[in-house]
């Protein structure tokens, strides 16, 4: 039981609080250290993001080597001609002169499509309403049936066939062409045109020597039905206007393609319209140039923020804040605060320079491997050196006409500058060096900081939070005895206290009865 001041008149309460608060400052200490080490533990994790994201930067296509091998094109007149290039393509020019575009085979009905009564139809008319014969109303679709196709694609000499089942009561003509257009595979697109009240059926692909033949009566019956006035069993369908290929001369010689768009030598070539047009395929140098400029931007980004973090002033004075000292402050006093407790974690650190004087000296040691030019086995020799700057910390600055000079020279050069591969370091790219000391940083980091999927047991930083937090909990319990036992001292001396004063009210209240 806690006896306050009741007899000493003394607040026991406050004098128990400020004589726990010289007890807690071990704890105070415990808990700010605590701190400190979860702010230094989030900086290390904060550089070891930052070091995975230029990694990669740097994998993710940077250096890949189809960008090293890209072609551009020009066409002197995209009217007629335009092209791309593929990583396989000369640099070359090449004459195109379109004599002629390629067409697609196109069916359509010679007759319009009408109904029992010899009306004109819509879309949306059942099949059942479709007159098929010579007379009007003389026959029309009354049960379910099957159409049989055939049909032989452009440039092929296997048929294709397909087979629709069609229930007359439910089916309309639109919903008939829906299901010609549903066999992708079929290579056939279908219409029906209301303004004209015809049927039309285009080849998807254009070319010559295509066809759409039928099947069997039933299928005969319908087209004409439809308007192939002339459709009969096993012939190709009535109605078309044949397809065609393009015809054209490449560099003086004549040829043709079922396709207006085609490939030759890796360069892919679209026809647009009759006409000419010179074909320029070059290196596309400004894509490498771009990678490369996108290359020494991030890895400058990234180094000025470690050495941000190395050279950051570190203000002793200002040491984590307690709970009772945060309470006692206002909110922007307390941030202002901790932005300078929180200031200079990471100040000096030996694993981040380290890490920075590998990734320097990767950079700038000369490559020897066997696919590399003894022209450009360094950065400086295509124009990135180190800033002068001593300020910069060792910031890349490039010399952008050296540097097009180079991947024009030599696009595979320098490719190989950065990507050689060897077995030992030497021998290897630059970039695959870097990405080399960035993994052997991030490994160092993560032992020591860990990262969100590691428990504190498989970190350096994390075993000491646990040790602390071990220690805390210790502590506190023992403060709780410390501070039971002032009490049982106040509470004795207010007893005590108590017991004299009920003394000495009796021997008073004795000699005053005396008297």
């Amino acid at each position: 039981m806690r006896i306050g001041g009741l007899a000493s008149g003394m607040d026991i309460d406050q004098l128990v609080k400020d004589l726990m608060k010289a007890e807690r400052i071990p704890l105070d200490k415990m808990n700010q250290d605590k701190q400190l080490l979860e702010w230094k533990r989030d900086d290390y994790r904060e550089m070891n993001k930052l070091l995975k994201d230029l990694d990669q930067f740097i994998f993710d296509g940077v250096f890949r080597q189809s960008t090293y091998l890209t072609k551009s094109t020009v066409s002197s007149n995209e009217s007629a001609v335009t092209a791309t290039a593929g990583s396989d393509a000369s640099a070359t020019s090449t004459n195109i002169d379109v004599l002629s575009l390629a067409k697609a085979a196109v069916y359509s009905s010679e007759t319009k499509v009408l109904d029992n009564n010899g009306n004109v139809v819509s879309g949306d008319t059942n099949i059942q309403d479709v007159t098929f014969g010579t007379t009007s109303g003389d026959k029309s679709f009354t049960t379910p049936f099957s159409l049989k196709l055939s049909v032989i694609k452009p440039g092929e000499s296997q048929a294709s066939d397909i087979s629709l089942d069609i229930d007359p009561s439910t089916d309309s003509i639109n919903d008939i062409m829906a299901k010609i257009n549903a066999h992708t595979s079929l290579g056939v697109s279908a219409f029906y045109d209301e303004a004209t009240n015809k049927v039309v059926l285009t080849m998807k692909n254009t070319g010559k020597d295509a066809s759409i033949s039928i099947g069997d009566d039933t299928t005969r019956d319908f087209f004409q039905a439809l308007g192939f006035s002339n459709a009969t069993t096993g012939a190709e369908l009535t109605g078309k206007t044949a397809g065609e290929d393009a015809s054209f001369k490449i560099n003086g010689f004549q040829t043709s393609r079922s396709s207006n768009t085609f490939s030759i030598n890796d360069v892919t070539y679209n026809l647009k319209q009759v006409g000419s047009a010179n074909i320029s395929v070059t290196q596309d140098t400004d894509s490498i140039f771009d990678s490369i400029v996108k290359f020494v931007d991030k890895y400058n980004e990234t180094i000025e923020k470690i050495n941000g973090e190395i050279g950051e002033q570190r203000y002793r004075d200002f040491q984590p804040l307690t709970k009772e000292q945060r309470e006692d402050m206002e909110d922007r006093e307390v941030e202002l605060w901790e932005e300078k407790a929180k200031s200079g974690m990471l100040r000096g650190d030996t694993i981040l320079s380290g890490g920075l004087n590998s990734m320097r000296s990767g950079l700038y040691s000369q490559v020897t491997g066997a696919n590399v030019s003894s022209d450009y086995n360094q950065l400086a020799q295509i124009g990135i050196t180190t800033s002068s700057n001593y300020r910069d910390g060792g910031k890349l600055i490039i010399d952008p006409d050296k540097l097009k000079k180079a991947i024009k020279d030599d696009p595979n050069a320098v490719y190989e500058l950065f990507m050689s591969k060897g077995t030992t370091t030497s021998e290897q790219g630059i970039a695959r060096r870097l990405r080399e000391s960035i993994a052997d940083t991030m490994d160092k980091i993560e032992s020591k900081a860990g990262n969100a999927l590691k428990t504190n047991q498989q970190f350096t930083m994390g075993r000491n939070l646990n040790d602390l937090d071990s220690r805390i909990d210790n502590f506190e319990r023992k403060l709780v005895g410390i501070e039971d036992r002032y009490w049982r001292q106040f509470t004795a001396m207010e007893k005590a206290i108590s017991r004299m004063n009920q003394q000495s009210m009796f021997l008073m209240n004795q000699f005053g009865g005396g008297m």
